[in-house]
């Protein structure tokens, strides 16, 4: 079967895999979907015994249909190998009554690296096929995670530049460093003085700007997205569900069959997207359980059917997640609306106007599978604490809020099915955090001071992407405002007027 792919807003264009992972964003401003969810096509029995990697083709190939089996298992060697500090690349861990999938072993210590380590060989190998002689830049704009791994799979890579935008006061002391400290001639990382939204909404103005891209065509460049909003982003997050399903199954915690339930911390909507993708291929899961912070966006939206983001944009202790405008939620609206093209455009576009849509019943029928729910910063630290004081397991304020939520959830439903909590990032991602929920003795100390301590209470090595920031030299210090966000591009790309 040849897969293609169309956009949420229009049925009139189609495109294949390949297509879509250059393009990133539809001509129209809609996300790229595909035209319908391929069914597994192996059985548990195999799955279960496979590797990350072996699963990983299994499930991409069904997605990326345009790639040769040669091409496609190139790029997941060369994504998921010794940049991974455990060879499992996805460790499952129970810590009470609860499975924790480990996706922070990547060389930035979050789980953007699953899907970021691939990407840049799914964009080489798609330029090659679609004959592209431009150099594709990568714009992006990060809440604090996909920025710095986003950098760290493009650095050096040739035809490639990517330039990241940032919220200067949004992201955490390890996420900030972590960036301003990338090597490579290709890359830019510049602050903007603003929250993530706004840099968001002018990164998306970027691609939907016409002349914009004529420009950028004249000059021998192209733009393409290393955001969730690409494809080439969604398809291999599908992997973590199919590979942890499958890890269950062969340590007999579950039997063949049987449903469990997936709780995942979300702000841009794109992993817990990926788990109800994994569902409608025919993985059993029973409810996805989308975990937000005190930014409620989804919450509110799932409790409602109404989307609001007309509200106060607070910063947390979990700042991947402060997002109010969740980009990937649209994917979900054009599934739900009976992939009604006009409807999803209608939806989005009084977003954008108006800051709010809301959706009819048959819609909120349509999203039965899910439950939300949402954890206070109080909640957070108590979580991260009890955890620790009854498992000696600690986790990042992002599992957190997923595993304060996945609690409520089990306590209101009495749900017995076994869940899984996607952990997202490495607590030495935010170790200030971290060991303040742990003991309130550490509240106020520099933050890489702390990595010592929390190595010696947690068990787990210092990883060496927090050793590298401790002696690296900062190398980006630009900054700008949101309206001078594609003048800051074109002075970086050098386009004249």
């Amino acid at each position: 079967m040849n897969l293609l792919y169309k956009s949420t807003r229009s049925n009139e264009k189609t495109a294949t895999a390949s297509e879509a992972i250059l393009k990133g964003l539809a001509d129209d401003g809609g996300l790229f979907v595909p035209t319908e969810i391929p069914k597994l096509d192996i059985s548990m029995e195999e799955l279960k015994d496979m590797t990350y990697q072996e699963t990983a083709y299994a499930v991409m190939k069904q997605f990326l249909t345009d790639f040769t089996e040669t091409e496609l298992k190139s790029c997941i060697a060369e994504a998921y190998d010794d940049k991974f500090d455990t060879g499992e690349i996805a460790p499952l861990v129970k810590a009470g009554e609860n499975y924790y999938l480990e996706l922070f072993h990547g060389a930035t210590i979050a789980f953007k690296d699953m899907a970021l380590s691939i990407l840049p060989h799914l964009l080489s190998v798609s330029a090659k096929k679609n004959n592209v002689e431009n150099e594709i830049v990568i714009l992006t704009a990060t809440s604090g995670d996909t920025g710095k791994a986003a950098l760290a799979g493009f650095a050096d890579v040739e035809r490639t530049r990517i330039i990241v935008f940032y919220p200067k006061d949004g992201v955490s002391e390890v996420q900030k460093l972590q960036m301003v400290t990338q090597k490579g001639n290709n890359t830019s990382v510049i602050a903007v003085q603003g929250n993530f939204d706004n840099a968001q909404s002018g990164v998306k103005a970027m691609f939907e700007n016409k002349e914009l891209a004529e420009q950028m065509k004249n000059n021998g460049f192209q733009f393409s997205s290393a955001n969730s909003i690409n494809i080439g982003r969604l398809v291999p997050q599908i992997v973590y569900y199919v590979y942890a399903y499958a890890k269950l199954l062969k340590n007999e915690e579950i039997a063949e069959g049987e449903e469990i339930n997936v709780t995942v911390p979300s702000g841009n909507f794109g992993n817990i997207l990926a788990a109800y993708y994994a569902k409608k291929m025919g993985l059993p899961i029973g409810k996805l359980i989308c975990a937000s912070n005190e930014n409620k966006v989804l919450f509110d939206f799932f409790e409602t059917g109404t989307y609001d983001k007309k509200r106060e944009f607070i910063l947390t202790t979990s700042p991947s997640m402060d997002i109010l405008i969740s980009s990937n939620l649209e994917r979900l609206l054009y599934m739900a609306s009976g992939q009604n093209a006009d409807r999803t455009a209608e939806l989005m576009n009084a977003l954008k106007r108006q800051g709010a849509y809301e959706i009819d019943e048959s819609m909120r029928e349509a999203l039965a599978d899910f439950e939300a729910g949402y954890a206070s910063e109080a909640e957070v630290r108590e979580t991260i604490r009890s955890l620790y004081e009854s498992t000696g397991y600690l986790i990042d304020p992002h599992t957190a809020v997923a595993s304060a939520v996945c609690s409520r959830y089990k306590r209101a439903h009495k749900d017995a099915n076994k869940t899984v909590i996607v952990s997202t990032a490495s607590p030495y991602k935010f170790m200030g955090n971290v060991m303040t929920a742990v003991d309130g003795k550490y509240a106020g100390k520099e933050e890489l001071l702390l990595a010592d301590e929390l190595e010696k209470i947690s068990g787990v090595e210092i990883p060496a992407a927090i050793r590298e920031i401790m002696q690296a030299d900062i190398l980006h210090r630009a900054e700008c405002s949101v309206d001078k966000m594609e003048e800051t591009v074109k002075q970086l790309l050098g386009i004249h007027e």
